[in-house]
């Protein structure tokens, strides 16, 4: 069964009991790769459509007190508007959406979004008052269900809602994974390692210290995620096309803000110059450098524990045994979650150029690549969001420090000759090494041959108390 609708440019049959219509078929047919649009995305729409539905409900109320209702050119009956509200809520809760069939890589700068929104709406809100599906002359998806709003206002404020309801996530996920960390950082803080620079053995350190370093990159991207924010609170609704608020009734536009922030618990305010907050999108491009800078963080901790578990490191750590590795090599473990953070990782920095590029293509008073733009960014915050989750989960929680073959390590390799040059100078450190290389023996057994320090001063300089204390006194 098929429904004819009309727009301007002709008329489409559409599927009757479909909640989409022909504004939507138009733009599926148009963008063929179907790549699926983000449902926080769509959920943040009918936050801001709700959000939009109250103001004008509000607005309709004052000039009715007001006896000023007869300036407003055909109203909304208040039956029709309660189920608008009641639409766009269901749509904010994640209902519907398999309606929403316009996909995420798209042309036209969010207008098919928009419209995909408002048919959704309006046929929801339609079957909430018993009319048919399509029954447009009651209520219509441009001139009803989009009341005083604009592509240019609601597709980029709802972006902004949603980045900021991912991040509220991504802070927590960062939290989380550091307290991974800490938890092996104090576990492993007397436990002597030997560090690396340039992949060859530098000098003595511990565990705790290499898992110390995580933990503070790891802090700092909690803070610079949650300075967010204050980039991305400022939204342009109420600004209609490119920002004037032409055609826009200026109460809407003073409150449309104050409901959202009312309902989505974010401390949302309305930009000072809405023309700037419609032609520029660089806060977004500070956020995602910003959430770029935490996959940088996680390739350098994956990359690490990959190395550190790896046979050609000689497995000084124990990553969690995940996956079966091989379909050919029997009892092969693979460190996919390391692989798998990796990848996120650089996904995250691909999506970063795309969003710098397209950011930069906007073009006088509006940018048409914000769905691209705004659909990379919250696939990186989504990934990154998962990538802690697993890592916490997967790797960290079950890793395992080979705590005795590293002691080992640390006093046979000629590198732990460095802790002495206080005591005996470089040449007779360096004495002490070639003997340690040459015999294959430890540092104890090479001082024995030297008689360099006594048995008892050499132990006391070697404990992983003084390797770590941060240089030496003269006492």
């Amino acid at each position: 069964m098929k429904r004819s609708e009309t727009d301007y440019i002709g008329q489409r049959q559409v599927p009757a009991n479909a909640l989409y219509g022909i504004h939507s078929l138009r733009a599926m047919e148009n963008f063929p790769v179907f790549l699926p649009f983000h449902i926080e995305w769509y959920r943040a729409l009918g936050m801001v459509k709700h959000a939009c539905y109250l103001s004008v409900s509000k607005m309709y109320a004052t000039l009715l007190k007001e006896g000023l209702m007869h300036r407003i050119e055909n109203p909304i009956a208040p039956s029709k508007l309660n189920a608008l509200i009641e639409a766009s809520k269901e749509v904010w809760q994640g209902e519907h959406f398999e309606n929403f069939i316009v996909p995420a890589i798209q042309g036209g700068a969010g207008t098919s979004i928009n419209m995909n929104i408002n048919e959704i709406i309006t046929n929801v809100a339609l079957s909430k008052l018993k009319l048919p599906l399509g029954s447009y002359s009651e209520i219509e998806p441009i001139e009803t269900a989009n009341v005083y709003q604009s592509t240019n206002d609601v597709v980029p404020t709802s972006l902004k809602v949603a980045a900021m309801q991912m991040l509220n996530q991504l802070e927590t996920e960062i939290n989380s994974l550091r307290s991974n960390v800490e938890m092996l950082e104090k576990a492993h803080r007397g436990h002597v390692r030997l560090a690396y620079t340039q992949m060859q053995a530098a000098v003595p350190s511990t565990w705790g210290q290499l898992f110390s370093t995580y933990s503070d990159m790891l802090a700092r991207d909690w803070w610079r995620v949650s300075k967010c924010f204050e980039r991305i609170k400022v939204v342009n609704i109420g600004g209609g096309a490119i920002g004037t608020g032409l055609g826009t009734p200026r109460f809407f536009i003073m409150d449309v803000v104050g409901q959202l922030q009312q309902i989505s618990g974010f401390p949302i305010t309305r930009s000072e110059n809405l023309n700037d907050a419609t032609a520029n999108l660089d806060t977004l491009v500070e956020v995602h450098a910003t959430i770029k800078s935490l996959a940088v963080n996680i390739e350098k901790l994956s990359s690490d524990l990959r190395l550190l578990g790896s046979d050609l490191a000689g497995n000084h750590i124990k990553l969690p045994a995940k996956q079966v590795g091989s379909s050919i090599m029997p009892g092969k473990i693979n460190p996919v979650i390391c692989e798998y953070a990796i990848t996120v990782a650089h996904k995250v920095y691909s999506n970063d150029m795309l969003v710098s590029n397209l950011c930069g293509q906007g073009c006088l008073d509006l940018n048409a690549y914000l769905p691209t733009i705004g659909h990379a960014l919250l696939e990186s915050i989504k990934l990154l969001v998962g990538v802690c989750q697993t890592l916490g989960a997967n790797l960290l929680d079950g890793l395992q420090v080979n705590i005795e073959s590293a002691e080992r390590n640390v006093y046979q390799n000629p590198a732990i000759t460095t802790a002495l040059l206080p005591e005996i100078g470089f040449n007779k450190c360096t004495e002490m090494a070639n003997l340690m290389r040459s015999n294959g023996c430890d540092v104890f057994e090479a001082n024995k041959v030297l008689k360099m320090l006594s048995s008892n001063r050499i132990k006391l300089i070697l404990t992983a108390e003084n390797l770590i204390r941060l240089g030496f006194s003269f006492k």
